[in-house]
């Protein structure tokens, strides 16, 4: 019996999205009759070459070398999703787009001209097509669990677009905005945490990037009124999907 081959890359991360898959232990053990790890080497040397049925991408896009490679991943797989913040909108390595890159690797690196690198921090979908786009930093376990049995059994994934406010309301959670005053992104973040950080009265940073229906113009002023300036509000929104929500800020 030939089992759908699983594929997992790194390209530019942190290696955070690679272990939530790990961290999913009793649930893969359930999986692992039902698919075969065929390269992933967060988890094993052993790997085989494609094509492969589904392939996961961790990471951003920063290097010639990285946008030559996915090209070759793309081609080899039959179905391809990103994960996380870094692959679906550039990471928090993207704040390099509003910056001179070649100033950086002056001031970091003693020999810069051994550094090759692009100016900017893009996603995957900028350079190939993508099937499926998994957000968050890190991404959530049972979303990650959806997309693969979803893909292993031929539906698309059912992830909701709505905002962490959804969330919220769903396990009871006092609004921190309107309660305490917190400034908070809820409103605007993709759902998929399972809203903890309001869960502890914490305000949402965004982590997991915008949702499907974002309305700025109407948050901004709201954070004004909890008393970020415009610095503050700049950097709140200019963290780990620093891109996305550079998009839609210029929308």
């Amino acid at each position: 019996m030939n089992l759908p081959t699983l594929a997992v890359f790194k390209l530019a991360s942190c290696d955070g999205c690679q272990l939530t898959l790990l961290d999913c232990e009793d649930e893969l053990l359930g999986l692992a009759g039902q698919v075969e790890i065929a390269h992933f080497l967060e988890a094993t040397s052993a790997v085989r070459p494609g094509p492969y049925d589904l392939a996961l991408v961790e990471g951003s896009i920063t290097t010639p070398a990285d946008a030559d490679r996915i090209q070759k991943i793309r081609a080899a797989s039959r179905h391809l999703v990103t994960i996380g913040a870094c692959a679906t909108a550039g990471g928090v390595q993207a704040l390099r787009n509003f910056a001179d890159v070649e100033e950086f690797t002056r001031t970091v690196y003693a020999r810069p001209d051994y550094i090759d690198t692009l100016a900017a921090s893009t996603p995957v979908s900028a350079h190939v097509e993508v099937d499926f786009e998994l957000r968050g930093c890190p991404i959530d376990r049972r979303q990650l669990l959806e997309v693969i049995t979803a893909y292993l059994a031929g539906r698309k994934p059912d992830i909701p677009r709505h905002s962490v406010c959804f969330e919220c309301k769903r396990r009871g959670t006092v609004c921190v905005t309107v309660a305490h005053g917190t400034p908070c992104l809820g409103p605007v973040t993709h759902a998929g945490c399972g809203a903890i950080c309001p869960a502890y009265g914490r305000g949402c940073y965004g982590c997991f990037g915008p949702s499907g229906s974002v309305n700025l113009p109407a948050l901004i002023p709201v954070l004004h009124r909890d008393g970020l300036d415009d610095r503050d509000t700049h950097r709140l929104l200019h963290t780990f999907n620093t891109a996305a929500f550079e998009e839609e800020i210029r929308r």
